[in-house]
């Protein structure tokens, strides 16, 4: 079971405060709230809308920018073939189990996972542990375990309950049935037995085109589209590798019982990153060293299987050195991602990286990490970093003949000796017809050992007979006078290689509710109004103004403030209301606005005004240009506010409600 969740002051956490906070401040909303809503799909309000603009324009600049990725914005429209090809038809797809009296459909993990929890919680009031029980809201519709048994397990059940929740992710279809029979997990509501666990497929399917003759679904991820103008891509980078693409855009799962708020929603923001790498000389990342002292908790696959969650906590160099993590770039990714991610105010003791199992393992994934970060809700994947070997564009190519490949120069030429078939094509295609091209591929695709096994054949027999299918009995003679077999060097000047494919995935959505969560708090004084303590980089609005009264002598300053924050692309918003200085700020707090200018009667007097810091509660008083200059150093991350203080004047008073 996870820790427990705690605030950014290390108080307990109470969830439905800041989902009331989130709710009333309009950070987000359910969407056609007022036909009732539907499970699993929101609506962003102004905060929230600016909070996800912030994360990207941070994650566009640390990951885009800083390695000159080459972001794309593909259609979100898929046709069939496509997702065909790249395995989702058949593979994208989650547990899914049905109470048949009352038709209620349930997630088999998340099932198995909310029983056992439950009754471990049971066990924990047993023996006189205080457990915290979430309050319910109607309007969520949750398949959660509402009545917790007191029951006192057995020490073994205990353990082997703890065992199979940090396994969860490693059980398949029949393994999960099993452990529902095993442990008698039924309908929580009412009891009812369930049917055995069937795979549902977690993509929206659609037709595109009035006849409907061409079926498509809403993209899964953004990767596909990335795979397929890989060609183009190459070229557009003047055929240099390695090199990344990048893309930003909405995907759409049609999760069996959406629950978790923002973490399991149908339809979210993804942004991807597709690493094309040469296989050849062990996946090397050039600017490995910059990040090879990072420390990270690695979570290995494992320590996993023993049913344990214990983590190592190691440098990303010596995790790729002992090859706990496969290749330099996979963990350059790795290391770079858990920058990214304190680099918009997660917190550092709330991260950790899991490897995947090899049940769980995505069916193109060589090897994979996902960066996971705690929450209330326990232990939750927010960004997943795959090395998808070259899976994509080896299926694509195959079935459609695009070269999706790298041809480079070689420095010197190499010689290959390899047995050759040649076809006399004008005997060749009169003897077979319609099927020549048929023939013509299976002798093509033959293995050199076959080749030469097929040469001594003709030497002996004076023809060969290879598998055809589809062609005859599926036997096919091809005499000697229509091919040749012999071994001949070849001298190949140019290499040709399919890249292999490291990508990181980021979930935008998981990871703004999860940075919510890292920055509320209360103060001691006025614990009923929440703080968020976003770093002034994300914060949705980055400066209140407030002038102390109505006072007409204030307008003027207030309109000069407002377009000199503007001037330097700062965000404000204006509090002129009725309500005390202190109220004003403590509202805008709940917003994470994290810094405020007052406009008092002595800046009417020398055009001076006060910078109050949002955690600390700390002013300064110095002029506009000292202001904006300093509100431009804390936004930009240059500075921090212990720098701010040292260098501009104190000021004391002034916060009263």
């Amino acid at each position: 079971m996870a820790p427990e969740m705690t605030t950014l002051k290390g108080k307990p956490f109470d969830r439905a405060s800041l989902e009331s906070l989130m709710r009333r401040r309009m950070f987000y909303t359910p969407s056609f709230d007022i036909y009732g809503g539907v499970s699993g799909l929101y609506d962003y309000g102004p905060p929230g809308s600016a909070l996800t603009n912030n994360i990207i324009d941070v994650w566009r600049k640390h990951f885009v920018l800083r390695e000159n990725m080459l972001e794309v914005d593909c259609t979100m429209l898929t046709p069939h073939d496509v997702l065909k090809t790249s395995g989702h038809v058949d593979k994208f797809a989650d547990w899914m189990c049905k109470d048949p009296n009352t038709g209620e459909i349930f997630r088999a993990d998340h099932l198995v996972e909310a029983v056992l929890e439950a009754r471990l919680k049971g066990d924990k009031e047993a023996r006189g542990e205080k457990v915290e029980v979430e309050e319910e809201d109607p309007k969520k519709k949750k398949k959660k375990v509402k009545n917790i048994t007191i029951v006192k397990l057995d020490d073994a059940a205990v353990q082997e309950y703890q065992e199979v929740l940090n396994k969860i992710d490693n059980y398949n279809g029949e393994e999960l049935g099993l452990l529902m029979k095993k442990y008698d997990i039924r309908n929580p509501a009412n009891n009812n037995e369930l049917t055995p666990p069937v795979a549902f497929n977690l993509m929206f399917q659609t037709a595109i085109g009035p006849s409907s003759n061409l079926p498509g679904y809403l993209r899964p991820e953004t990767a596909q589209g990335q795979f397929l103008n890989f060609a183009k891509l190459l070229d557009f980078n003047q055929q240099q590798m390695p090199f990344a693409s990048a893309s930003i855009g909405k995907s759409f799962r049609n999760e069996i019982s959406p629950r978790q708020g923002l973490l399991r929603v149908r339809e979210f923001l993804m942004a991807e990153i597709e690493h094309f790498v040469d296989p050849e000389g062990g996946k090397k990342h050039p600017h490995f060293d910059e990040v090879k002292d990072v420390e990270l908790e690695l979570l290995n696959r494992e320590v996993q299987l023993e049913g344990k969650a214990e983590v190592e906590t190691t440098t990303i160099g010596k995790a790729v050195e002992t090859g706990l993590v496969d290749n330099e770039t996979l963990g350059y990714f790795l290391a770079r991602i858990q920058l990214f991610l304190l680099k918009i105010g997660i917190d550092p003791k709330k991260i950790r990286f899991r490897q995947h199992m090899a049940n769980e393992m995505a069916h193109y994934a060589a090897d994979c990490w996902d960066a996971e970060l705690l929450t209330s809700y326990g232990w939750i994947e927010c960004v997943g970093c795959a090395d998808r070997s070259a899976y994509d564009l080896s299926v694509h190519m195959k079935k459609t003949g695009a070269p999706l490949v790298v041809r480079e120069p070689r420095k010197e030429p190499l010689r290959i000796e390899e047995w050759q078939c040649e076809l006399d094509k004008k005997k060749f295609g009169p003897k077979f017809k319609k099927d020549g091209k048929t023939v013509e591929a299976a002798i093509e695709a033959l293995s050199q050992d076959l080749r030469e096994k097929l040469s001594l054949d003709m030497e002996k027999e004076g023809k060969i007979v290879i598998d055809v299918a589809g062609v005859g009995d599926g036997k096919v003679e091809v005499p000697k006078e229509l091919i040749t077999i012999e071994k001949r060097t070849r001298v190949e000047n140019v290499r040709e290689y399919t890249p292999n494919v490291i990508e990181p995935s980021f979930g935008i959505g998981r990871i703004f509710y999860a940075l919510c969560e890292h920055s509320y708090w209360t103060r001691e004084q006025d614990e009923a109004r929440g703080v968020l303590s976003f770093p002034p980089t994300v914060a949705p609005t980055k400066v209140l103004i407030v002038p102390l009264s109505s006072h007409t002598d204030f307008k003027p300053f207030v309109r000069k403030l407002s377009n000199s924050l503007q001037d330097i692309g700062v965000s404000s918003r204006v509090d002129d209301s009725g309500a005390s200085i202190g109220k004003r700020y403590s509202r805008n707090d709940e917003l994470g606005t994290p810094l405020g200018i007052t406009i008092d009667f002595q800046s009417v007097k020398d055009n001076t005004f006060t910078l109050r810091d949002r955690d600390s509660t700390e002013q300064v008083r110095a002029s506009l240009d000292d202001i904006c200059s300093a509100i431009s150093s804390l936004v930009t991350g240059r500075e921090k506010w212990a720098d701010i203080s040292a260098r501009l004047p104190k000021f004391e008073g002034q916060e009263v409600d």
